[in-house]
C-alpha cells in the first residue's frame, strides 16, 4: 500500500475530530455522527476517504444483545508525522513508531560546531550535511519519546477503562493529557457536551485524577499528583 497523504486526510477538521475520537476508544458509525457536527452522510464520506487512503480500518463487531454486527473503525497507522514549510525548505517524512518498548537511551545534539558565516560555497554544503545527521539523531529521539507516549496512553485508557469505566472522563484526560489543559468551552466544543456536563465530568475525573478547575480552565495539577505518588 502506498503511503496515505496524511496531510490532505487532516487538512480537514472534520477528519481531524473523526481521528481524535477514534484515538480515544473504539467507535461505531452511530457513535461517531454523534460526536461530529456534521451530517451522517458527510461522516460516511470522510470515513471512506480516510479508509481508502489506509488511515483507518473498518470491522465488523458482534454485540452483547440481539440484533446486526456493528461496524466499528480504527485507525491502522502508528506514525509520527514531520514537515517543514519555509522560502527555502519544503520537506515531509513519516517516522514509524515502535510496537514494543526498548530500553531508553540517552541522546546529545551538539548545535555548537555549526558555523553562523561561511567562507564559499562548499563550506555550507558540508555544514547543511552535517546539519541533517543531527537532525536525524533529533528524529530518532522523538520517535522514541512518541512510541513511548503511545505505549502509555494505551495502558492509561485500558487501566482507566478497567478500573473506571467512564468514557467521558476518560476523554476529558486523554485531551489533558495531549494538550496540557483546556479551557471548558474547548472541551464542550470537542466531545460535544454542555459546558456544565464537562466540569461535571471533569469534577468526577479529580477524584482518580488531580485537576485544577478554575476561571474556566481545565488542568492536571501536577503538584498534587507528585504528592499522591509519594504518599
Amino acid at each position: 500500500m502506498t503511503e496515505p497523504d496524511i496531510f490532505y486526510i487532516i487538512g480537514n477538521k472534520v477528519r481531524r475530530d473523526l481521528l481524535s475520537h477514534l484515538t480515544c476508544t473504539e467507535c461505531y458509525f452511530s457513535l461517531l455522527s454523534n460526536k461530529v457536527s456534521v451530517s451522517s452522510t458527510a461522516v460516511s464520506k470522510h470515513l471512506k476517504i480516510m479508509e481508502r487512503e489506509g488511515v483507518i480500518k473498518s470491522y465488523e463487531k458482534d454485540e452483547h444483545f440481539i440484533g446486526p454486527a456493528r461496524k466499528y473503525y480504527r485507525i491502522t497507522l502508528s506514525k509520527t508525522y514531520i514537515a517543514s514549510v519555509t522560502p527555502n525548505l519544503f520537506w515531509y517524512m513519516g517516522v514509524e513508531l515502535k510496537d514494543t518498548l526498548e530500553e531508553m537511551k540517552e541522546y546529545s545534539v551538539d548545535l555548537r560546531d555549526l558555523k553562523k558565516s561561511h567562507e564559499n560555497l562548499q563550506e555550507m554544503v558540508s555544514d547543511f550535511i552535517k546539519a541533517n545527521r543531527k537532525l536525524k539523531d533529533v528524529i530518532d529521539a522523538l520517535r522514541d519519546v512518541e512510541s513511548y507516549r503511545n505505549h502509555l496512553v494505551k495502558r492509561i485508557k485500558e487501566t482507566y477503562l478497567t478500573e473506571i469505566g467512564d468514557m467521558t472522563q476518560l476523554a476529558i484526560l486523554h485531551y489533558l493529557l495531549l494538550y496540557g489543559e483546556s479551557s471548558v468551552d474547548d472541551l464542550s466544543d470537542v466531545l460535544d457536551l454542555k459546558e456544565r456536563e464537562v466540569l461535571r465530568k471533569a469534577e468526577e475525573l479529580s477524584r482518580f485524577v488531580p485537576l485544577i478547575i478554575k476561571d474556566n480552565f481545565i488542568k492536571i495539577d501536577e503538584a498534587e499528583l507528585k504528592k499522591k505518588l509519594q504518599e
